[in-house]
């Protein structure tokens, strides 16, 4: 016998929808109480007292560095919520709020215009100075040694990555495990961010962080894809070179899953991307700062058909009962 359990469908669906709203209308959590934040103050903290002489051992470190973050961050929260929901009376009403304003820390969409849009502004001002100001918000390359075309490029393709890891991933999760579930996907984000390189410092202590992120976007990475070229097609820009460019250049950046949805963004906007000295997806076209506005607006609705299209299926999954 099967059953469809409505109540955990709709509340899973509120949650949602209550932190899509408030990122709509607020934006990011203040730094001063973000998780995100203090996720990266432990990280910072915790790095350099696991560090050690012998690779073997730092890099049994980077491992407990890894697991130990997520658990500090996701058992706390998911006893919170289990709690709120025993509340008498607004018990109910308290943890969907709760549970919204923690999921809503774990991805950002109204963010990345905040940072892009003074970008795409600066440039239509021809100041490429001012532009480069706002870079480091969205990027780790070094501002000053890119042109306008190279400032543009790093910014549309921030847009693109950031599609999955800062929005599809963490609602991915969500879907799958619940808020808790969010955080941690955030957790590895951050800590991949922080010490997941390939370099003498990190190489031990940030290798399995770097594993485990890969791992958590590869899936998402590759439906956010296919959405965007969608996106693209219902926004009017050139779905059909934004296919073919997937195809052709998805595989071109060491990362297996940034490719996916920087080439699928190229073609859509028809122009190249490119990361001086490790990748150039897309083919010549001239970029402009209307395509960064471009970028986000796809940003936007491949975000919205994930949510429509794939969170909300992994739920409806999750509500069917066996019996």
């Amino acid at each position: 016998m099967v059953l469809f359990d409505t109540a955990f469908f709709v509340e899973q669906i509120l949650i949602l929808a209550v932190a899509l709203l408030i990122d709509v209308i607020f934006g990011e959590i203040p730094d001063s109480i973000h998780p995100t934040v203090w996720m990266g103050k432990v990280i910072a903290w915790a790095k350099p007292q696991l560090k050690s002489t012998n690779s073997r051992i730092e890099k049994i470190n980077g491992v407990l560095l890894c697991l130990g973050v997520v658990a500090l961050f996701t058992l706390p929260i998911g006893l919170l919520l289990l709690s709120l929901r025993q509340v008498p009376i607004f018990g109910w009403l308290i943890y969907i709020i709760v549970a919204a304003v923690f999921l809503k820390s774990t991805f950002a969409v109204k963010c990345m215009l905040k940072y892009t849009m003074p970008i795409a502004n600066a440039l239509k001002m021809k100041d490429l100075e001012g532009a480069k100001q706002w870079l480091p918000y969205i990027v780790r390359r070094d501002p000053k040694k890119l042109d306008e075309q190279h400032v543009l490029s790093a910014t549309v393709e921030s847009i693109a990555e950031s599609t999955t890891d800062g929005v599809t991933s963490p609602l991915l999760f969500f879907a799958l495990f619940g808020v808790p579930g969010a955080f941690a996907f955030r957790v590895v984000n951050t800590l991949d961010s922080m010490v997941g390189y390939k370099d003498e410092e990190h190489r031990n202590i940030g290798w399995f962080s770097a594993k485990m992120d890969t791992a958590a976007n590869f899936i998402s990475a590759r439906f956010t894809a296919v959405l965007m070229i969608i996106s693209a097609a219902v926004l009017g820009a050139n779905w059909k070179k934004g296919l073919s460019v997937l195809q052709r250049d998805k595989n071109k950046t060491v990362s297996p899953n940034a490719g996916w949805t920087i080439s699928a963004m190229a073609g859509a906007l028809n122009v190249q991307l490119e990361k001086e000295g490790h990748y150039t997806l897309g083919d010549k076209g001239q970029l402009s700062p209307n395509h960064i506005i471009e970028a986000w607006r796809i940003m936007v609705l491949t975000s919205a058909l994930f949510g429509v299209i794939v969170v909300a299926s992994v739920l409806a999954l999750r509500a069917v009962v066996w019996f």
